[in-house]
């Protein structure tokens, strides 16, 4: 079985390994205790929090350990807008962050904060002007991911953490999927970062707050790890996570190199090889592991389960593989295909064999998939005759309303219309993305009797 979904949860190091068991008899005593016992687990804690701090570019003092990296999230931007709430209650966000990050939004404007989602290019890019321009007098907070966890675009953090320090606005970087490649670079205020995304164990994340930084510890007080992350801490787990980031960084260089040689031969290869495929993401400023690619005429759900039969653990960014049945929210803000989604992430230590194993098999397992699926064929040329056409999808899901567009498009003349029906949220994402892949013209959307009905235009 090829693991192909650490942007998820990588595979635990062996050092964490080693660690963890090591630490399970040294370390369980409080390390708030005077005797024996609780030095010895005192000095573990110290060392476990300067080897983190060293990793991450900070502080040993402004560095807690909390209980996961949705904690960490959560703490620092409570912690944040607390601290400057006589500046105001303006909070920034992307598009496409985690959802830990807009959750945490979400409860912030349901509390009456103000929230701006700064949008994303195709690549899932944001553009530091566009920050610089949501930034306000009242403006408490702005958060950016240091890269995507779906697609593996990098953002221009050091950029951005400049125009929010001119405005004397602290940035938030949440650099859960990067933190075991290399420090975010920038002026950021506060960090956070989740152990299992680099190999420890998971049930731990970081959190560091810089000196100078308003922030006031949210919830009720503890006297542990600063007032920041209540309740007793795990140490066996926190000492493997610190060892385990400590040993991926030693190796990062090396094996940095040898993952994005891999992950570019599936992004060059693909499409070679499958018909109707759209690789998304920034092809360069990218997280080393990383590749995304989207099929059409696909049911991801399908195609996942397929994989997995076949021998391969990858993930998906489908709405039809989530129980909202609403496309991923990065894809969506992204403005790509949703369908068929396929999010590839190598841990360290991936076998080359191994993907050309899965490029071997992705074909047919497409191929077979889009058959079930009764997808018109690649090599199918269009009709030139009769009039404009409506084709009723209501109550059925991706991918399936565009499936249906691409059999009759040509069904109509050049400079007809399709009429597509559907209730599916997804085809609010497919249909344009369809069009431009396949040369055709998005006219628009109009609210139908039920469901929305979505034009295409032929011109081809």
């Amino acid at each position: 079985m090829a693991y192909f979904d650490a942007a998820s949860a990588a595979p635990l190091h062996p050092v964490a390994r080693q660690a963890l068991l090591a630490s399970l008899d040294e370390g369980w005593a409080d390390p708030a205790r005077l005797y024996r016992e609780g030095r010895r687990a005192r000095l573990l804690l110290d060392a476990a929090r300067e080897a983190a701090a060293e990793c991450v570019g900070c502080r040993p003092d402004e560095l807690v350990f909390t209980p996961s990296g949705t904690r960490a999230v959560h703490s620092g931007v409570a912690g944040a807008l607390a601290g400057r709430r006589r500046v105001g209650s303006h909070l920034i966000v992307s598009a496409v962050e985690h959802s830990s990050v807009l959750h945490a939004a979400e409860a912030h404007e349901a509390g009456g904060g103000s929230v701006t989602q700064v949008g994303v290019d195709r690549a899932g890019a944001v553009d530091p002007a566009a920050y610089a321009a949501a930034l306000r007098e009242d403006t408490a907070l702005a958060c950016l991911q240091s890269a995507n966890h779906e697609v593996g675009t990098e953002q221009p953090v050091s950029r951005v953490a400049e125009a929010c320090r001119a405005a004397g606005v602290p940035l938030l970087v949440d650099a859960a999927q990067s933190l075991g490649w290399g420090r975010v670079e920038g002026d950021w205020s506060v960090l956070t970062g989740s152990a299992h995304k680099w190999g420890g164990p998971s049930g731990v994340g970081l959190l560091a707050v810089r000196k100078g930084v308003r922030f006031a510890p949210q919830g009720p007080g503890d006297e542990r790890e600063s007032g920041r992350a209540p309740g007793f801490e795990n140490l066996p787990a926190i000492v493997a996570a610190a060892a385990s980031l400590r040993a991926v960084r030693a190796e990062a260089a090396a094996e940095a190199a040898r993952l994005r040689e891999l992950t570019e031969r599936i992004r060059t290869r693909v499409p070679g090889l499958v018909p109707d495929v759209e690789v998304v993401g920034d092809p360069s400023r990218r997280l080393p592991g990383v590749v995304t690619f989207s099929c059409l005429y696909v049911d991801g759900e399908t195609l996942l389960h397929e994989l997995d039969r076949a021998g391969f653990s990858v993930s998906s960014g489908s709405s039809c593989t989530s129980s909202t049945l609403t496309p991923s929210h990065v894809l969506k803000a992204m403005g790509v295909l949703s369908e068929g989604n396929v999010r590839v992430s190598l841990p360290p230590g991936t076998a080359a064999e191994d993907v050309e194993r899965f490029l071997e098999v992705l074909p047919g397992t497409v191929a077979a998939v889009r058959e079930k699926l009764g997808a018109p064929a690649a090599t199918e040329t269009v009709r030139a005759a009769g009039p404009d056409l409506v084709v009723d999808a209501l109550g059925r899901r991706c991918p399936i309303p565009v499936i249906e567009l691409a059999k009759v498009i040509g069904d109509v003349p050049v400079g007809g219309t399709v009429r597509v029906l559907s209730d599916d949220e997804a085809a609010r994402l497919d249909i344009p993305a369809w069009c431009e892949m396949r040369g055709q013209e998005y006219v628009g959307e109009e609210q139908a009797e039920r469901g929305t009905a979505y034009l295409v235009r032929r011109t081809s």
